[in-house]
């Protein structure tokens, strides 16, 4: 049953998915009567781009690092292949309002270039100046989604009419987009590819290497600039792709939004998964199921939640990430199920801030719903939370209490 173990992770999810899907289809009757568009289009399609770029934050992760830009990279890729379409057709190129198959293969090639060249300035910044890994990609986290900005006013003010938003009308962005299989083979195809990489390629090997110690990889011969070239250049790539893929979707390149909070959902899907903050561990199929789990909570709550679902998401993804990473603790540390999370007067401390904390979450979430009694029902819910708390807090120390006699006992001659 060590296969069980190995991928206790992907079990979890894959009943996870079941659970939230199956939950949401009780309370929510359109969830079965429209399966196929909810599932297609609401869930696989989506997941599949967020799963594109999570693959890249999951490389950079595996090897020890972390990249905050691939939201801006998203936007950047997306004003960078409309435009592209954009002058082509302001040159003449399109005919019967269709550009030939290579125009459309120009732009994205050079998007996804740009990528490229985008990774390997990361790579450059953090090898070479020295910058963390944190600063390197803040820096662009705040200056693509400028740069994406300056470049849509740029070039559609030289041909006429500034605008930050720039329009694409072509057929074969138009079927691209409109198909949700092509974002879905996309992203099994990159995660094909990145399994074989990770588990059957030197190459895999010393990613795992870099992110479990830097300094052994390194006094071991491993060239760890060139593996750091590889995870920042592909973790671009990846949101390239997706950026090209948004475009498609909405057959518009708007960098105001587009984008926003990627990198979030991104390190959120790759934790999520399984892979660890501190490096060296990760998984591709967790990375997949993570990005599917993701999308499948957040469209849950857009069902459930119809007046303002969208101002939920950052508090979901957020718990969520909270929730994964104590998992992975708890199966990976020597403690395992038996650590106290709430030990002493700190535990205490803890158990009040949480409860107050779930106490204004549920008060403001059922108000914004019209509850009438949202004040009195969050206060209960909020005192609820300290029972609950305070009863996990006592059976712990009541079991490490007899934990402790036991071992205790067995020193004894």
């Amino acid at each position: 049953m060590n296969w069980l173990k190995k991928y206790q992770t992907e079990w979890v999810l894959l009943i996870g998915i079941v659970l939230v899907y199956g939950l949401t289809a009780c309370f929510n009757d359109a969830y079965i009567e429209r399966f196929q568009y909810n599932v297609t289009t609401l869930i696989l399609h989506p997941a599949a781009i967020l799963g594109i770029f999570a693959l890249g934050a999951a490389v950079v992760i595996i090897s020890g690092g972390i990249d905050l830009s691939s939201g801006s990279m998203i936007a950047l890729s997306a004003a960078t292949v409309c435009l592209l379409m954009m002058l082509f057709s302001h040159w003449g190129m399109a005919q019967d309002g269709r550009l030939p198959w290579w125009c459309v293969s120009v732009a994205i090639m050079a998007t996804l270039l740009i990528g490229i060249l985008v990774g390997t300035i990361h790579t450059w910044l953090i090898t070479v100046v020295e910058l963390p890994p944190f600063v390197a990609t803040l820096a662009s986290l705040v200056g693509l989604r400028s740069l994406a900005i300056i470049m849509n006013k740029s070039v559609t003010a030289s041909i006429g009419n500034q605008s930050i938003k720039v329009n694409v009308n072509d057929p074969v962005f138009f079927a691209i987009g409109e198909r949700w299989w092509i974002a879905m083979a996309v992203f099994l195809v990159l995660a094909l590819f990145l399994h074989i990489l990770l588990n059957h390629t030197v190459l895999g090997r010393h990613l795992y290497a870099l992110g479990g110690n830097e300094q052994a990889a390194r006094l071991s011969g491993i060239r760890t600039e060139r593996l750091k070239w590889f995870a920042y250049s592909f973790a671009a790539f990846t949101a390239a792709v997706a950026g090209i893929l948004y475009a498609t979707r909405i057959q518009q390149s708007d960098p105001e939004s587009q984008g926003r909070a990627g990198e979030l959902f991104a390190i959120a899907a790759a934790v999520i998964g399984g892979c660890s903050l501190a490096g060296g561990i990760g998984r591709v199929t967790g990375v997949v199921l993570g990005a599917i789990f993701l999308r499948t909570v957040i469209d849950a709550v857009a069902k459930l939640v119809t007046a303002g679902s969208d101002d939920f998401e950052g508090m979901i993804v957020g718990l969520l990430v909270v929730l994964a990473v104590a998992f992975n603790q708890l199966t990976d540390s020597k403690e395992g199920w038996q650590k106290q999370f709430f030990p002493g007067w700190f535990g205490w401390s803890a158990i009040l801030s949480i409860s107050v904390l779930v106490t204004a979450v549920a008060s403001f979430s059922m108000r914004l719903s019209g509850r009438e009694t949202a004040w009195r029902d969050g206060l209960l819910t909020g005192f609820l939370t300290a029972i609950v708390l305070t009863v996990f807090k006592t059976v712990a120390a009541i079991a490490k209490s007899e934990r402790s006699r036991v071992a205790a006992r067995e020193q004894l001659p």
